[in-house]
C-alpha cells in the first residue's frame, strides 16, 4: 500500500510541503499526500495587513486549494480538523456541512500556524479587531472604509481613531498601511479622507518597536511612524481593553474607535494535550529537530505551532517566522522521502537570513545576513524590491517560476483596469 501523508493546515508552510511532496512521492505514486484546511483559499498571512488596509484585493491573489492539488498531485480536503486518535492513526476533521469524517494516515504534519496572544487581558476577545485570518482582515476593511464613506456623504472631519495593540511587524506594518490607504482614498474625491482624519495609536508594552530587531532598525522604524503622524507609545502595558479604547496600567485611556490587537503569538488552543502530545505554554508542539512530536515519530509539527530548538544543545529555538516555515516545508519534504525509503531522517537547520519591514509605499527596513553571518541594516528602495520579492519566492515555490511570472506580468496589467486600493 502507498505511504500515506496528511498534512493539517495549509499556511505558507503546509501548502508549500504538500505542493513539494506531490510533485516527487505523488507524481511518482509513492505515496498519497492530503491537504487539509478550513479555508478553500489561501492568502499569504504576512500580506493580510495590506488585505486590511485594502491594498490587496484577495479575490485576485487567493489560491484555490483544490486548483492547487489537482496541478501538483495531491488530494484536498475541506474541513477544521476536531481530534486525533494516534492508536488507529486517524485524524478527524468536521466538513462544511458539519459531518465528522476520519482520514487515516502513515505521517501526520500538523501545520496549523499561529494567532495573536491576548494574554488573559480583559475585554480582548469581546472588543479587539485581529489579523490572524482572511476574514478578520476583510471584516477589518469593511469597517475601516465604512467610516470615511460615511464621513464623505456627511461632510463631518471627525477622526476616526484607532489604537494598534503590539508593534511588533504586525502592527508596524498596518500602522504605515492604513495611513498609505488614506492617501490614496484622497486621491479618489473623498476630500474629508486626509490624513488629519486618521489618528492612529501604537501601544507596546516592551521598551521599543520590533523588539526582535536591533537598536538601529527600530529606532529607524519608531522615527518613521512618527513622520506618519502615528503616535507611538512603548514601555506602555495594557490593563484592559474597552467597547470605549484602551485602558493602560498606569490608569489612562487611549479612547479608540477600533482596537486591533496585534501583540504576540500562540498556537491554537485545542492542541494543548492533543491526543496526550507535548505542548509548551503557548500550545506549541514540542518537537526535535527531525521536526517530530516528542512522544511519537510518526506525527511532525513545522511552523509557528512547533518548538523546534535550534541545535541539539537546547540553546534557543526557532522563531516564529515566514522563512522558518517555507525552511522547514523544504526540509521536511527531502526528510520523508528519505523516510519512506527506509533511511533516517534530516535534522533541521535553521538559517536566519534578515528580517525585512514594510512601510507601505514610504520605506522598507530590515536587516540582512551576508555571508559570514554579518548583519547589515538596510532601507530604501533596495529593501523595498527585496521584500516584495519575498512574496515572489513563495508564489514560485507554489506555482513554479515561470507561472509566477506570467502573475507578476497579468498584474502589472491589471493595474491600469482596477483601482490601487479596494473601495468596497
Amino acid at each position: 500500500m502507498k505511504h500515506k501523508v496528511v498534512i493539517v493546515g495549509g499556511g505558507a508552510g503546509g501548502l508549500e510541503l504538500a505542493t513539494r511532496l506531490g510533485k516527487t512521492l505523488g507524481r511518482r505514486k509513492q505515496a498519497e499526500i492530503t491537504l487539509v484546511d478550513a479555508n478553500l483559499t489561501h492568502i499569504w498571512k504576512p500580506l493580510l495587513h495590506e488585505v486590511a488596509a485594502g491594498s490587496l484585493d484577495p479575490s485576485i491573489d487567493e489560491l484555490n486549494y483544490f486548483a492547487q492539488a489537482k496541478w501538483n498531485h495531491f488530494s484536498f480536503q475541506h474541513g477544521r480538523m476536531v481530534d486525533l486518535d494516534r492508536d488507529r492513526k486517524n485524524v478527524m476533521f468536521k466538513s462544511s456541512n458539519a459531518e465528522v469524517r476520519e482520514i487515516q494516515y502513515d505521517t501526520l504534519v500538523m501545520a496549523v500556524g499561529s494567532q495573536c496572544n491576548d494574554f488573559g487581558t480583559i475585554g480582548v476577545q469581546e472588543f479587539c479587531h485581529f489579523l490572524d485570518s482572511r476574514v478578520q482582515a476583510e471584516k477589518l476593511h469593511k469597517l475601516f472604509l465604512s467610516r470615511y464613506m460615511r464621513a464623505h456623504a456627511t461632510d463631518k472631519s471627525t477622526p476616526l481613531r484607532i489604537s494598534i495593540v503590539g508593534a511588533g511587524a504586525t502592527g508596524v506594518e498596518l500602522c504605515a498601511e492604513l495611513q498609505h490607504a488614506i492617501r490614496i482614498i484622497e486621491g479618489y474625491g473623498l476630500r474629508q479622507a486626509s490624513p488629519s482624519t486618521l489618528k492612529i495609536t501604537l501601544v507596546e508594552a516592551g521598551p521599543r518597536v520590533l523588539p526582535v530587531l536591533n537598536q538601529d532598525v527600530s529606532e529607524t522604524v519608531h522615527s518613521g511612524l512618527t513622520d506618519l503622524g502615528i503616535d507611538v507609545r512603548v514601555s506602555t502595558a495594557v490593563k484592559e481593553v474597552t467597547a470605549e479604547g484602551v485602558r493602560l496600567a498606569d490608569g489612562s485611556i487611549v479612547s479608540a474607535d477600533l482596537t486591533i490587537w496585534a501583540a504576540g503569538i500562540k498556537a491554537p488552543s485545542f492542541l494543548k494535550e492533543l491526543a496526550g502530545l507535548e505542548t509548551n505554554r503557548i500550545n506549541q508542539f514540542l518537537v526535535r529537530r527531525t521536526l517530530q512530536t516528542t512522544l511519537d515519530e510518526s506525527i511532525f509539527a513545522i511552523g509557528d505551532c512547533a518548538s523546534c530548538p535550534l541545535s541539539d544543545e537546547g540553546c534557543g529555538f526557532v522563531p516564529p517566522r515566514a522563512q522558518a516555515a517555507h525552511q522547514q516545508a523544504e526540509m521536511l519534504s527531502r526528510s520523508l522521502s528519505r523516510l519512506i525509503a527506509g533511511r533516517s531522517p534530516l535534522k533541521f537547520n535553521y538559517e536566519d537570513r534578515g528580517t525585512l519591514v514594510s512601510m507601505a509605499s514610504f520605506n522598507a527596513v530590515g536587516t540582512l545576513t551576508g555571508l559570514l553571518g554579518f548583519r547589515k541594516v538596510t532601507e530604501g528602495l533596495f529593501a523595498r524590491t527585496l521584500y516584495m520579492s519575498l512574496y515572489r519566492l513563495h508564489q514560485a515555490s507554489l506555482y513554479g517560476a515561470p507561472r509566477m511570472l506570467l502573475k507578476v506580468f497579468a498584474e502589472l496589467l491589471q493595474r491600469r483596469t482596477r483601482p490601487r486600493l479596494k473601495l468596497h
